[in-house]
């Protein structure tokens, strides 16, 4: 009888998922960071205990860290002036290949809200995290 050390083999990592914004996949992309959330409360009436509980709003949040000429590639692209905060909604999917299966996310609608150059002395590159406003995720679809 063989001995299963790791029931899930190779795990799922960076680099097994890959990342499209605006009709191309980004290769100079170091980090993405995506959730949603439903506020949810215990509600209290007479004794100590709940007798009920509410449920809010649902809050979706993105953001994005890329390279300076990931961001020049992008900025490049646009009409002259224009800003990457008038870029209209876009999907931002990311694909995961785990055991021969491709799993994808979609953050829906997103929006750069966001725009900066952090520049520090002895960095050989320059990591530019971008807040993404994004309606909706839709989980493994």
């Amino acid at each position: 009888m063989a001995t299963i050390i790791n029931k899930f083999g190779k795990l799922t990592g960076w680099l097994s998922a890959t990342f499209n914004m605006l009709g191309r996949d980004l290769e100079g992309i170091t980090a993405v960071e995506y959730s949603d959330e439903v506020k949810k409360e215990n509600v209290y009436g007479a004794g100590r205990m709940p007798v009920g509980t509410t449920e809010g709003n649902y809050e979706a949040k993105a953001s994005i860290t890329i390279y300076k000429d990931e961001l020049l590639a992008l900025q490049k692209s646009l009409p002259p002036g224009m800003l990457i905060q008038d870029i209209p909604p876009f999907s931002f999917i990311v694909n995961y290949e785990q055991g021969g299966n491709v799993f994808k996310d979609i953050i829906q609608n997103c929006q750069f809200t966001t725009n900066s150059t952090p520049l520090k002395q002895g960095e050989g590159k320059v990591e530019i995290q971008l807040d993404l406003l994004c309606t909706h995720i839709d989980w493994n679809v």
